[in-house]
Parts: C-alpha cells; structure tokens; sequence
C-alpha cells in the first residue's frame, strides 16, 4: 500500500526538542513503548546505534547472530505479546538478510517495524558500497515501506509506522533511513499517529450481515466452525468460545488459530488442513453450514477448491476485505473485527447442541486414534516417535507452555498433539513456511513471556539454518528449552520423495555434527536420548532446568506423518497410511 502522501491525524505526546535524526529514531521507539528491540549494527546504521548506547537503560538491544535471527526474534516478541516487535539492520546485505522475516511477517499477519540504514542521499543509485534498493526489494512483501531522506520526516513516518503494522490486519512495516538524515538535526515532537487518511484499518460489523449469519447458522443441521489466527489478533477468544458453546458448534482450527480455545474442549474438533485430523477434514465436505473466522481459505486448508465444501453455505467473518471470496465464494460476508462481530453475532443465536452431528466427529476421531494417534503417542516399536516426545513435553508443562515451532514433520507433529490451555501458546512459521524460524522465535517470545515456559520444537535440518543464534541465548541468558527431534532427514521433503517419488532420497539425507557438543560449546546445558526408557526423565530434566537447555531426541528416519491430504486432493481424500 502507497500512502506516503497521506494525511495522519494524531495526537501529541512531546514538547520540540533539537536532536539528531538518530536521537529521533530512538526517541520515537520510547515513545511507542517498545523495550526490547533485535538488530545486527553496521555502518550506514552505526549513528542510530550509537544513539541507542545513550538509551540502553530503556531500550534492550539483543544482538543477534544473524539479521534473519533479528527479524524472527522479533516475530515471536510480538506474537506473545501482542506488541509490535521491532528488528534493525545497517543497508545492503544487512537490509536484504531481514527480507525472508519480513515475508513471513507479511503472510502470518505479524507486527514488525524494521528500521534499515541506508546509504547517504546523495549516493543514492551510484551503486555505492552496501547500496540496495531495500524499498523495492521490500515492497510485496511489507504493509507499508518507506525512505526517509530528511530527519524533520522522522517523527511522523515513525509514527505511522507503528500505527499502521499494528491496525487492522497487522503486518510489517519497513522504513529506510540514509546516513545524512540520521546525522542532521532538527526541532524534534512526537505526535502518535491515530488514523491515516485512505487507509482504512477495520470497519464495524454490518448489523445486517451479523444477522444474516446467525438466520443461516440458526437454520444449520450441521454447522461446522474453522477458525484461524483472526480470533487471537482481535483478542476474541472469550467471544469465540461464547459463541462455539451456545450454538453448540463443532469447531475446527488452522494451525495460527490453534491455542485460542483449549484443546480439551468438547467443542475443539482439532486441526483442519493437510496433515490435520480425519473427522473436521471430512466432514467439511458434509457440513451444510460452514463457519470460517479469522482465517483466509489456504490452499493447504482447503486442498482442491473444485471440491471444497460445495454442499455448504459459506459465513465468513473477516477483518480484511481482500479476503472475501478470493478462494472460496461465501454466502454472507461479515467485515471486521473480530471480537466486535462475534459479540454482536452472541444474542442472535439459538442455544442448541447438534448432539447427532457432533458424534459423527467423535466417531472418526475414533478411527483416526486406532490407526494414527495411538501408536504416534504410545508406540510399541523400537523407534522413537515425535509424538511420543510431544506427549512428554505435554505431561511436563501441563499445557501450559508456549511451544514455537519450526517447519516439517515436526511442526505438524507438535500442532497436532501440543495441549494448549491458553492462547497465544502456539507459535509457528504457518504461510511462509520459513525452515530456521523457531530458534530465534523461541528467543523473542521467551524474552516476552519470561513467566511462561517456552519450548521450541525445531528439525535438524532447521535447526541448521540458524543454529547461530545459540550465541545469542547464551549471552542475553535466555531460558529456552530446545528440542532437536532428529531423524538425519529433510524429513517433509523426504516423505514426499516416498510417497509420490518412488523413495528416490534426492539431497535429503543429512549427516549431522555432534548437536550436543556445539550447544555445549555456547555454554548450554545439553542431553542426547537414543532409547525411550531415557525420555521422560530428560524431558523432565529439560523442563527443571533454570537456565537454557538444549535435548536432541534421535527420532526413527523414516517415520511419516499422517493423516495427509495430497497436493491437490479433496479435502476428503485424506489419508490415514
């Protein structure tokens, strides 16, 4: 979006002062609240640095590994807090390193400001050293970017910034700062941005629409809700959890929306999606009444759209209007926030509990225990299963932790089976699917939530693309529990390769290093297990640690996940071997 030009209306916080463009950028990020900021320093950043060194009695300034590790670190602050998480690089390779972040921020709906340097004015377009276009670069993939060439612009493009990556459907913002407007001064005030003119952050619900939805879900023999990450963004878990219980609505989660109703509850159906559970993957195909809010119809959702819930009336309550029928036709369209349209949705409903349509789960639940969950749980065989590991974890924290994620069979192992009894508790990499994101993750969502136990559940293989950032936990200190579940795979790509490319094992065999012996090396406590009769107790030792600890799990190689919904299929032609 492209309003550089626009108007801000705002509200003053500060009288004028005379200070550098530098100063400014930190006193406008004291101004927005932020205490924690993730960044890497280098020299077209280096006078906002050194700024920051005044301020470090307010700002926490983690220097990561790594400007990727900045720019995860800052997702997972933000997804726990609820806050804008804020990341910074110098320019060139810097700026560019924060690009695959910035992405994942932009498709999970995640709030960052990322502040670059950029070369000076003057030697903009010379090629000049550590010169790149990071607007350009930056620009499908961000809200909003912008170049500030003048320091008297700071304030109010700061401003902006903050309001814009946290309104609405949040999303990263990325502002480009040259080297001269951080060296000039200026008469500096701050002025919090409220509203920008032709940008429309949410509208209120259509009381028309709102009824509309509830004569269709009143009517409904069998209405099935999918909800995603739109309910925990609008903080309107106790109004999704109202409305699912008064109507008496199996309910159904993607995998962002997880953890905004407790997994124990009656009306929790599970995870829907192509490793997601049988019975809500089935009978999205039979549901007459189809209920999706606060999520966006992915491809991975809803596997092949020709056969997608063509039985059903649609109902889609959606704070972004670019949402409504971009993949899936709906019947009635609810536009915005969520928390206001379910409130509002609440006192139209029939109480009801569709007890004959809600057994029709509990009896493919049943079949997919026999066949999947029981042995991915509770094996019998010589190898160790990742569920079995997250079964552990789930006895040890009592769902109470924050499990971070990161992308492969483990992810849709850990989304499956972590128990989560509050929101906010699941952290992952869902429409990017960035391999290397858990480990920073797990640093800023720790950082955010000290009093929660963060466990990050991450591959060998993504475990590997930053596995610098151990540096990072070892000298902020932070707590983290890390879980490698190794199988010395690429094991997602792997079961592909099995299942659709004849087991031919092409580049996805990994011969790893010695993971213990590295963490140890940044000074983590560290444990390897191999046999099951080891597991419990390690899990345990892991959880009781004070401090960081790092427990590699040494997983069967070819274990698959399932159920599976391949490329392309029905979303009933699940697969449960």
């Amino acid at each position: 979006m492209n309003i550089e030009t626009v108007k801000a209306t705002e509200t003053a916080t500060e009288n004028t002062v005379r200070i550098s463009g530098s100063e400014a950028i930190i006193k406008c990020l004291i101004a927005e609240g932020v205490e924690t900021l993730y960044g890497y320093p280098g020299g077209a950043i280096m006078p906002v640095y050194d700024e920051l060194y005044k301020y470090r009695d307010q700002i926490h300034h983690v220097l990561t590994r790594h400007e990727q590790g900045a720019a995860h670190a800052a997702q997972g602050y933000a997804r726990i807090s609820g806050k804008v998480g804020v990341a910074m690089a110098t320019s060139g390779p810097g700026a560019t390193n924060l690009i695959t972040g910035i992405a994942d921020a932009q498709i999970d709906s995640t709030p960052l400001v990322c502040v670059t340097g950029q070369v000076a004015s003057h030697l903009l377009g010379s090629d000049a050293f550590q010169e790149t276009d990071i607007v350009g670069i930056s620009t499908p993939v961000t809200k909003w970017n912008v170049q500030i060439t003048k320091a008297a612009d700071i304030p109010e493009v700061m401003a902006k910034a903050f309001y814009i990556a946290k309104s609405g459907r949040p999303g990263p913002v990325l502002v480009d700062i040259t080297k001269d407007a951080q060296f000039e001064e200026f008469d500096f005030s701050y002025k919090k941005c409220t509203s920008v003119r032709s940008y429309k952050a949410s509208c209120v619900p259509s009381s028309v629409s709102i009824q509309k939805a509830a004569d269709l879900i009143n009517s409904a023999k069998k209405p099935m809700i999918v909800w995603g990450q739109g309910v925990i963004l609008g903080k309107a878990e106790a109004e999704l959890k109202a409305v699912i219980e008064k109507a008496g609505i199996p309910s159904a989660w993607t995998i962002l929306g997880a953890s905004a109703i407790p997994t124990e509850h009656p009306l929790n159906i599970g995870m829907v999606g192509m490793h997601g559970n049988y019975a809500p993957n089935m009978l999205t195909n039979e549901c007459d009444v189809l209920i999706a809010i606060g999520m966006r119809f992915d491809d991975r959702v809803t596997g092949s759209l020709s056969t997608y819930a063509k039985q059903a009336k649609v109902i889609h309550f959606e704070i972004d209007p670019a949402e409504i029928d971009k993949n899936v036709k709906t019947d009635v369209a609810v536009l915005g926030d969520s928390k206001l349209s379910l409130a509002g949705l609440l006192p139209l409903l029939n109480e009801t509990t569709h007890a004959t349509w809600h057994q029709k789960f509990k009896d493919l639940y049943a079949i997919e225990f026999e066949k999947i969950i029981k042995d991915d749980l509770h094996p019998t065989k010589e190898g160790l299963t990742m569920g079995e590991v997250i079964n552990q974890i789930n006895l040890q924290t009592n769902g109470d932790a924050a499990i971070v994620s990161d992308v492969g069979q483990h992810q849709m192992i850990a989304c499956r089976y972590a128990k989560f009894n509050k929101s906010k508790s699941n952290i992952t990499s869902g429409g990017l699917g960035t391999m290397g994101f858990a480990l920073p993750a797990a640093i800023g969502a720790k950082m955010a939530a000290p009093d929660r136990d963060v466990v990050a559940i991450i591959g060998d293989g993504g475990f590997q693309m930053n596995i610098q950032e151990l540096g990072t936990i070892f000298q902020q200190k932070v707590p983290v529990k890390i879980v490698v579940l190794n199988n010395e795979f690429l094991g997602m790509v792997r079961q592909w390769q099995q299942l659709f490319f004849d087991k031919r094992y092409a580049s996805t065999e990994m011969t790893n290093p010695n993971f213990v012996a590295i963490a140890k090396g940044y000074y983590i406590d560290a444990k390897k297990v191999t046999k099951r009769e080891e597991l419990a107790d390690a899990v345990a030792e892991m959880m009781a640690c004070e401090g960081a600890y790092f427990l590699e799990v040494c997983v069967e190689k070819e274990d698959n996940v399932f159920p599976m919904i391949p490329t392309g299929a029905s979303v009933s032609e699940i697969r449960l071997s």
